[in-house]
């Protein structure tokens, strides 16, 4: 079957469209304090000279929202009417506040009216279960009113991490229950005539957050729901393996016709991911040619890929396996050179690959996030740290948190956790248990190397 890009509707972010016909956008979010005006100016503007085309920014509280209004101003000023996006957590009052002055507003469903997940298993009759529906609406639909009114579109961003302990106590830990969390706000819009939306569902793990897209496409079609989706993989990491992981996932939803905004979510400094996430938009088409004319013989995938350079290659080999591997069609993978690409070492590409799509684990698997303006210690520096203490733990992985909006949750998947807790202190978890709270940043990694050495 030929590449064909499933059709959504078409909506408008400030001077971008998103959907329809228009090209898949790419974007990335600041990292700096949204107080600091002159900070996230500047990073704004590093993005958009990279080729992002929405840039987001994290909005803790009514003081950061009220702020975005001097960052779009200066930004304007500078003539750049790239569109703004705040990111909002645990207060629908943020959200009023925010779109009044940024062209869309991000919430989490998982903690828009609901409490912060905790995995505590709740009980509630149909009859209580609806009463809290009947929040969520009470709370929504004068949200969408206030965004109506000054034209400001939303994403209804899900995140398996922050899944609420209501879904999670209906649901359970399934794809069901991350798109239920979606919808339950979706059919709000519907009937509230509020078409300008964009969704999102995430996850760290590309299984998970592959299979859940999936069944989301198929409940929408099935309620005749077209809105655009937008695609990324949570907390993917940094360097070789937060491209291969990204592309992975979100390659095996492109390569399918799904998704019109990307993000490429990497521990680096937030330009750095445009050029990836333009790079696997480029590709699409190709990759998913690729993926049709792979052999499978014997459980092995065979890629034969030309690639100019290195990082084209890994591009497009974890692209066009992706959905292959995920679907579990083979067990190993064989990358095969042509042309420049054969002068190539592929067998540790190859593992990677497979790493990233759950196949086979090889090396410690590393679960850390972009960072934003929450992130309360310096990611970069502790990632590395980490991994230098820890990258002979085959098959260990290791979850590694800016701060707690994706923290505990994203780390359920992980088998030890390094989260943000405050400033200057951290809380170090083994699965979902918090096993050290609030030690101070200078002790962290030992503390954490210490966990790890005592369960091994």
């Amino acid at each position: 079957m030929e590449y064909q890009r499933r059709k959504s509707i078409a909506i408008r972010v400030g001077k971008v469209g998103i959907g329809g016909d228009n090209p898949i956008r790419v974007q990335s979010m600041t990292t700096t304090d949204t107080n600091d005006t002159e900070a996230c100016v500047a990073q704004a503007k590093r993005i958009v000279e990279a080729g992002g085309e929405l840039v987001r920014l994290t909005t803790q509280g009514t003081r950061e929202a009220e702020n975005l209004k001097n960052i779009s101003a200066r930004l304007r000023e500078a003539g750049i009417d790239t569109p703004l996006v705040a990111d909002v957590h645990f207060n629908p009052r943020v959200a009023d506040v925010a779109a009044q002055y940024v062209e869309k507003v991000r919430i989490n469903p998982g903690n828009y009216v609901d409490p912060a997940r905790t995995f505590k298993h709740l009980e509630y009759t149909d009859e209580e279960y609806q009463a809290e529906l009947k929040k969520i609406e009470d709370r929504f639909v004068p949200f969408l009113n206030i965004c109506r009114e000054h034209g400001t579109a939303i994403r209804i961003g899900v995140n398996h991490g922050s899944l609420s302990d209501r879904i999670m106590s209906r649901y359970g830990d399934t794809p069901e229950g991350i798109v239920e969390s979606c919808m339950e706000f979706l059919r709000i819009c519907r009937r509230e005539q509020f078409d300008n939306v964009v969704i999102s569902i995430k996850a760290s793990n590309t299984v998970v957050m592959v299979r859940t897209v999936r069944l989301l496409v198929e409940t929408m079609d099935r309620e005749d729901m077209h809105y655009p989706l937008h695609l990324g993989v949570t907390e993917a990491g940094e360097g070789e393996d937060g491209r291969i992981k990204s592309a992975v996932g979100i390659g095996a939803l492109l390569t399918e016709g799904i998704g019109d905004t990307i993000r490429v979510s990497l521990s680096e400094e937030p330009e750095c991911e445009i050029p990836v996430a333009k790079k696997l938009v480029e590709l699409t088409e190709e990759c998913a040619r690729l993926r049709r004319e792979a052999r499978i013989e014997n459980n092995t995938l065979y890629l034969n890929i030309e690639a100019d350079s290195y990082e084209e290659l890994q591009l497009k080999a974890a692209m066009a396996a992706g959905a292959l591997l995920i679907d579990g069609k083979a067990k190993e993978l064989e990358i095969r050179g042509c042309g420049r690409a054969e002068t190539y070492d592929t067998k540790e590409l190859a593992d990677a690959i497979l790493q990233a799509a759950r196949v086979k684990f090889t090396k410690t698997e590393y679960i850390s996030c972009p960072g934003c303006g929450r992130t309360l210690y310096n990611l970069q520096e502790t990632i590395a740290r980490i991994k230098a203490a820890t990258s002979h733990l085959v098959g260990v992985k290791i979850g590694i948190m800016g701060c707690i909006v994706n923290g505990p949750g994203e780390m359920a998947d992980a088998d030890y956790g390094y989260v943000g807790a405050g400033r200057g202190k951290i809380s170090l978890y083994k699965g979902k248990q918090c096993v050290a709270r609030n030690i101070p940043e200078e002790e962290a990694v030992e503390r954490l190397l210490e966990i790890i050495n005592n369960n091994a």
